[in-house]
């Protein structure tokens, strides 16, 4: 996922334009990216106690 989806989907002019694009496409993927294995649901609504989230 992370090569056709992140890695290589666009031509980055650098490496460091690619690494720049890793935390937007992380947060698509975990908040708003539908997994079947997960009932159409994305990752983060597995989590019991996501960061910042502490009762």
């Amino acid at each position: 996922t992370l090569l056709d989806e992140w890695a290589y989907l666009r031509p980055y002019t650098s490496n460091d334009k690619r690494t720049a694009a890793l935390a937007g496409f992380l947060h698509t993927y975990n908040h708003h990216r539908c997994h079947t294995a997960l009932g159409g649901q994305p990752p983060i609504s597995r989590v019991n106690n996501p960061a910042g989230q502490y009762i």
